[in-house]
């Protein structure tokens, strides 16, 4: 527990929080001992902390585009991948060696621990854990984000071209950390291939590369 809150940059108080925001439910059903009431918490704390950011450093922006950045900062897939930024699975208590590097289970302790902080050292503490650790995920630079499979959905209907189909095309490494091989093909175009921990970030990775063969630069039409 002293080397993640190294990590965390936060020394609990009641380092019993922290160890119930890392117990899986695989590991205790006590709602007491696992992390599902401070993944609750959590959320909800990453939500409020997250729009005040995205309201405060895009002042000029309306309602919409701000709800695009809000949603694009508080996904699961975010979310899980802060977990990793910050090395939480390699401290997650769970029967199995597989539950550490599943994607919601991994947005389920990061919430969690942010409701953990929360509770120990009150709103401000948890506020400004989250805004130090989601303000360099913020583009100042480009209009609200947009995935690239919406993008290439977009370009491909502007220049008349079919809708992309994406495909599975590869499956590899160990059944608790696959890698996913898919495809995204468009009449008239070579086809481009992405790889991604799950199958959703393999199809924009391929989504990607289809752009710039298209001369787009994701974020950024030209």
């Amino acid at each position: 527990m002293k080397a993640l809150e190294k990590v965390l940059e936060y020394e609990f108080k009641n380092r019993h929080l922290l160890h119930q925001a890392l117990t899986h439910t695989s590991k205790t059903g006590k709602l007491s001992e696992n992390y599902e009431r401070l993944e609750f918490l959590g959320d909800r704390v990453l939500g409020v902390s997250v729009a005040e950011l995205v309201y405060t450093v895009f002042a000029e922006e309306p309602e919409g585009s701000l709800s695009q950045r809000f949603m694009a900062l508080v996904c699961k897939e975010t979310v899980a991948e802060m977990a990793l930024k910050l090395g939480l699975d390699h401290y997650i208590m769970a029967e199995s060696v597989d539950v550490p590097h599943n994607d919601n289970v991994l947005c389920d302790v990061c919430e969690a621990v942010i409701g953990a902080m929360y509770l120990d050292g009150g709103c401000q503490t948890a506020i400004n854990f989250v805004q130090k650790h989601w303000r360099p995920l913020l583009d100042t630079h480009t209009r609200p984000p947009k995935d690239a499979k919406t993008t290439l959905q977009e370009v491909a209907h502007e220049k008349n071209l079919p809708a992309p189909r994406y495909v599975e095309i590869g499956r590899e490494g160990a059944e608790h950390n696959p890698v996913f091989h898919m495809q995204v093909e468009i009449d008239g175009l070579e086809p481009q291939q992405g790889s991604g921990r799950n199958k959703k970030m393999a199809e924009q990775n391929a989504a990607e590369k289809m752009l710039l063969i298209l001369g787009v630069k994701h974020g950024n039409k030209q």
